[in-house]
C-alpha cells in the first residue's frame, strides 16, 4: 500500500485499482449523501462508505484527500470543446476593460506574430467606458489603426458576432453590395459602409481565412482543450456544435488514449443525415458518444440576436434573428425521432424558445412512439433556455423538454439585460427554479469559451445569482437561485440522464463509472462568496487520474 499526494500532474495510463479517503465524499445520494471512503476496481465503483468495514487496501493506490472534498465527477451539460482549446492558442481578449485594452491586446499580438491571419475571440462590449447601453462594438476601424494591413478577425464573447478588419475583408471580396445569408446581418453605418462586424450566420462569409482548416492545429486545439478541462475538474463534457468532420479525429484521439474526458458529441447540422442513417455511435468504451444533433433557432442576446416576441426594450428597431423556420426543422426533427438521435437546439430569446417547442410538438405527433427507436424517452433538448413565457414553462413539462441552461450567463448578462429586456420579461430570464420546482432536468453547463468554464464559477452563479463582486441588482429575481443539492444534481446526476448515462454516471454508487472530481473546497457548505476562489484537485475518469494539483 501506497499513500498518494496530490503534488504533480497525471499523465493518463488507463484505470488505476484506488482508495480515495482523507476528506468528506459527497455521493449525491439521498439514503446516504456522506462517505469517508471509496474503491474503484477496473475504472467502477467497488465500494462506497464508512472507513470501518471498508475493503483491505491491499492492492490499492491510496489517495489522501488531504482535507478536500470529493464529489461526483462534473460534467459540463453545455461547452464547445474546440472553442476551448482555440481560445488557449489564439489571441484572447476575454476580461478585456476597454476597446483600448483590446486594441492594446492585438497590437501586442501583432507584433509577436508577424505572419498570417490574426484570429482571436472573448471581447464583450458592454461594461466597455467607450460603450452607451452596449451599443459601441468593435469595428474595422479599430483593427486596422490596431494591426495595420493584417487580415484579422476577432469573435465577439458569445460566438455570436466577428469583426473583420479591411484587409480581411478586401482579401474575402466582401463589400458593400455583399448580402447577408438568412439569419445574419452585415452591420452598416450611417454613411452605408461596413462596419466591419458580422453577426450570426454572416459570419460564415468570414470562415475561409479561420484555422480549423489545418488537422495539426485541431489537434493541437483539442489537445489543449482536454488539458484545460481536466485542470478545472470537468470530468465529462457535452460537446455542442461538435464538427462533423471532427468526429473521426476525436474517435481517433480516445482510441489512442489522447481524450482524458467523457465527451458526448452534439454534431453540426452537416452532420445530422449521416448520424440519422448511423445511429449513434461510441468508441473507446464510451469515452467518446455521438447520439445528438445541434441546432441553432435564434441568436444571442447581447447582440441582440436573440428571438423575442416584442422588440428590444433598447433597441426598438430590432426584435432579433431566427436562423431557420419549422418548415425546416420540424421535417430534420422526425428522421432524428425515427433514426434514435437526440436534438439539442438553441434557443435564448422567448420567441424563439416558444418556436423551438412547437417544432418538438409537432414532430412528436407526427412520429408516434411505435416509430422510434426511444419510444417516449427522446429526452430532447433546448439549449440555453434562457428567456422565457412564464407561461411557456409547462412546453418543458408536458413534452417534456429538458432545459441545458449555464448559470454564469446570469452573471455576465445582468448588467445589459434589464436594458435589453425591459423588467416585465426579467420574470422568465434565467429561470433555473422555477424550472426545477415544475420537475423539469436542468443541466447546467457553462458555455465555454463564451464564458470561462470554471465548475466553481457555475456552481456559485446558480446557488448565489450574483457576479463575482457579489452584486445582485434590484430587479435580477433572487427567488430563481437554486439551493446546494440542486445545484450539485445540474453538473453531475442531471447531465448523466441528458446523456442517458444515469446508470453509470452522476453519483457515486457501487457499479457505476468511477468519475470524481475533488476541490479544496467543501462546495455544500463553504460561504457561498468564497465558492469561486477555490480550485479542483483531482479529477479521476474512470478510475484513471487524469489531474492533481501542484
Amino acid at each position: 500500500m501506497t499513500a498518494v499526494a496530490l503534488t504533480a500532474l497525471a499523465v493518463p495510463a488507463g484505470a488505476q485499482d484506488l482508495l480515495i479517503r482523507g476528506g468528506t465524499i459527497h455521493t449525491g445520494v439521498e439514503a446516504m449523501p456522506t462517505a469517508e471512503v471509496v474503491i474503484a476496481r477496473a475504472g467502477r465503483i467497488a465500494y462506497v462508505g464508512p472507513a470501518v468495514g471498508a475493503p483491505p487496501a491491499d492492492g490499492l493506490e491510496v489517495i489522501d484527500l488531504e482535507g478536500a472534498t470529493l464529489f461526483p465527477g462534473f460534467t459540463d451539460g453545455h461547452a464547445h470543446l474546440d472553442g476551448i482549446g482555440w481560445r488557449e492558442l489564439t489571441l484572447n481578449l476575454e476580461g478585456s476593460t476597454s476597446v483600448v485594452d483590446a486594441m492594446a491586446r492585438l497590437t501586442a499580438w501583432a507584433g509577436d506574430h508577424p505572419e498570417g491571419v490574426i484570429v482571436g475571440r472573448g471581447w464583450i462590449e458592454t461594461r466597455w467606458p467607450e460603450s452607451v447601453n452596449g451599443a459601441r462594438f468593435l469595428t474595422a476601424a479599430d483593427l486596422d489603426a490596431a494591426a495595420p494591413g493584417r487580415l484579422v478577425l476577432l469573435q465577439r464573447a458569445d460566438g455570436h458576432a466577428m469583426v473583420a478588419s479591411t484587409a480581411a475583408l478586401t482579401a474575402l471580396g466582401i463589400n458593400e453590395t455583399t448580402e447577408a445569408p438568412f439569419g445574419g446581418e452585415i452591420l452598416k453605418g450611417p454613411d452605408g459602409r461596413l462596419t466591419g462586424l458580422f453577426v450570426d450566420a454572416a459570419e460564415q462569409l468570414l470562415s475561409p481565412l479561420m484555422p480549423q482548416a489545418d488537422p495539426d492545429a485541431t489537434r493541437a486545439a483539442y489537445r489543449a482543450g482536454f488539458q484545460v478541462e481536466a485542470r478545472y475538474g470537468w470530468t465529462g463534457i457535452h460537446f455542442m456544435s461538435a464538427p462533423w468532420r471532427d468526429i473521426p479525429l476525436l474517435e481517433a484521439m480516445a482510441e489512442a488514449g489522447e481524450a482524458p474526458l467523457k465527451i458526448y458529441n452534439s454534431v453540426t447540422p452537416d452532420g445530422a443525415q449521416a448520424l440519422f442513417a448511423s445511429g449513434p455511435r461510441s468508441v473507446a468504451d464510451g469515452r467518446i458518444i455521438t447520439r445528438a444533433v445541434k441546432y441553432y433557432a435564434d441568436g444571442a442576446l447581447g447582440s441582440r440576436g436573440a428571438a423575442l416576441h416584442a422588440p428590444y426594450s433598447d433597441a426598438p428597431g430590432t426584435s432579433g434573428l431566427m436562423q431557420t423556420t419549422g418548415e425546416a426543422q420540424t421535417p430534420l426533427y422526425e428522421q432524428a425521432l425515427r433514426a434514435g438521435i437526440q436534438l439539442a437546439t438553441h434557443a435564448i430569446g422567448d420567441r424563439g424558445n416558444t418556436e423551438v417547442s412547437d417544432w418538438f410538438a409537432a414532430a412528436l405527433a407526427a412520429v408516434p412512439p411505435g416509430e422510434r427507436p426511444n419510444g417516449v424517452d427522446v429526452r430532447w433538448r433546448i439549449e440555453h433556455a434562457q428567456i422565457l413565457r412564464p407561461s411557456d414553462y409547462h412546453r418543458f413539462v408536458d413534452l417534456p423538454i429538458i432545459a441545458s441552461m449555464q448559470p454564469s450567463h446570469a452573471i455576465g448578462d445582468f448588467h445589459f439585460a434589464p436594458a435589453r429586456l425591459g423588467d416585465a420579461r426579467l420574470d422568465g430570464a434565467y429561470a433555473w427554479k422555477s424550472l426545477v420546482d415544475l420537475g423539469v432536468v436542468v443541466v447546467g453547463g457553462s458555455d465555454a469559451p463564451v464564458e470561462r468554464g470554471d465548475p466553481l464559477i457555475e456552481f456559485y452563479a446558480a446557488i448565489a445569482r450574483r457576479d463575482l463582486e457579489g452584486v445582485q441588482g434590484p430587479d435580477w429575481r433572487p427567488q430563481e437561485a437554486v439551493d446546494r443539492a440542486t445545484a450539485l444534481k445540474m453538473f453531475t446526476l442531471w447531465p448523466a440522464y441528458a446523456s442517458f448515462r444515469e446508470d453509470e454516471l452522476g453519483t457515486i454508487e457501487v457499479g457505476k463509472r468511477a468519475d470524481f472530481t475533488a476541490f479544496d473546497i467543501d462546495l455544500m457548505t463553504v460561504p457561498e462568496a468564497e465558492i469561486p476562489r477555490g480550485r479542483a484537485v483531482l479529477t479521476v475518469v474512470d478510475g484513471e487520474v487524469v489531474y492533481r494539483a501542484d
